[in-house]
């Protein structure tokens, strides 16, 4: 199963705190574990909710609504994609997380849904465009600069 793998966002990476070198150190190396075991899919950090944008939806009419964003505790400072085989193992390897803020901190996860989640609304029609989109993705995929 696919996971995303949430960490919240705080006052202090709401107010752009940086990382220390030696927690960037340590989460280099809890990336690398999570690489070698094959589970890490992707992973970001996200810049502070001042830098965003949100759009919010009301039926045909769009607007714009620019950060910051107040709920910090409803907010994301980063992410990651994981491959497990089970809830049980996502858990267990956010355990062995290191702390990825200063003082409290909180990460969620959360299953992807996969084809078969959705049932017969994904037509075979739907399912070959999905494919098709996900093998185009792929291909254009480029190594970070």
């Amino acid at each position: 199963m696919r996971v995303m793998v949430m960490v919240k966002a705080t006052r202090q990476s709401e107010a752009g705190q940086m990382p220390s070198t030696e927690l960037l150190a340590a989460m280099g190396r809890f990336n690398e574990e999570l690489v070698q075991a094959g589970v890490l899919l992707a992973g970001e950090g996200l810049h502070p909710s001042a830098r965003g944008k949100r759009v919010r939806f009301s039926g045909p009419q769009r607007a714009v609504v620019d950060g910051p964003f107040t709920e910090t505790k409803e907010l994301v400072a980063g992410f990651w994609l994981w491959q497990v085989a089970s809830m049980e193992e996502a858990v267990e390897w956010v355990k062995r997380c290191p702390n990825p803020m200063e003082g409290e901190s909180e990460i969620e996860i959360r299953p992807l849904f996969e084809a078969a989640d959705f049932g017969a609304e994904l037509t075979p029609e739907l399912q070959a465009q999905e494919e098709r989109l996900r093998a185009e993705v792929e291909a254009r995929a480029r190594p970070a600069p």
